[in-house]
């Protein structure tokens, strides 16, 4: 199963990071809307990621709910029916919630760095260190924290778990 490194924090100054990464990335950055839609399930969390085009990803991942850099593996299955896949894995699993982002997606190396406007929640951004088959998870978490320190986001400003955990305990706080 392939495997990555992830690290995701609330960003302050949207234009400041995003600066900061177009630089690292020579890049002014890729927009992607999607429509995640998580699903109940046993183990790991499943999700139907619809990129409103007509497309989408069934992504199966497992990582523990930790902030700082931490292992993700994960499985991904592309689907060009996104609704019609949503509406069948509804009725099997039940829907746990749903994600709606504008993400900014830049490349910097081996990693891929998010700059998300999420829905309800406000501006974040995630490093995903993709793991090559050769590196141990700890030479990925320092790149995640070499990164993280280039881009400026401090360790007070990690949160954990997905923003779909994120959106629950803000409506159970309501």
């Amino acid at each position: 199963m392939p495997s990555n490194v992830e690290i995701k924090a609330k960003v302050s100054d949207l234009t400041q990071f995003a600066q900061k990464a177009a630089e690292l990335s020579q890049s002014e950055g890729t927009i992607i809307r999607q429509h995640d839609t998580f699903f109940s399930c046993s183990q790991g969390r499943l999700k139907l990621r619809d990129f409103m085009n007509g497309s989408g990803q069934l992504i199966f991942y497992e990582r523990p709910d930790t902030d700082g850099p931490k292992l993700s593996r994960y499985s991904i299955t592309p689907t060009s029916d996104p609704q019609s896949l949503q509406v069948v894995l509804s009725e099997a699993l039940g829907v746990k919630g749903e994600v709606k982002k504008e993400r900014r997606l830049f490349l910097i190396g081996q990693t891929r760095v998010h700059l998300d406007t999420v829905e309800g929640l406000g501006h974040y951004m995630e490093l995903e260190v993709v793991m090559r088959p050769e590196q141990t998870v700890a030479e990925g978490q320092q790149v995640a924290e070499d990164l993280m320190e280039k881009l400026g986001v401090s360790k007070e400003s990690l949160v954990t778990g997905a923003y779909m955990d994120l959106l629950l305990k803000e409506h159970k706080e309501i």
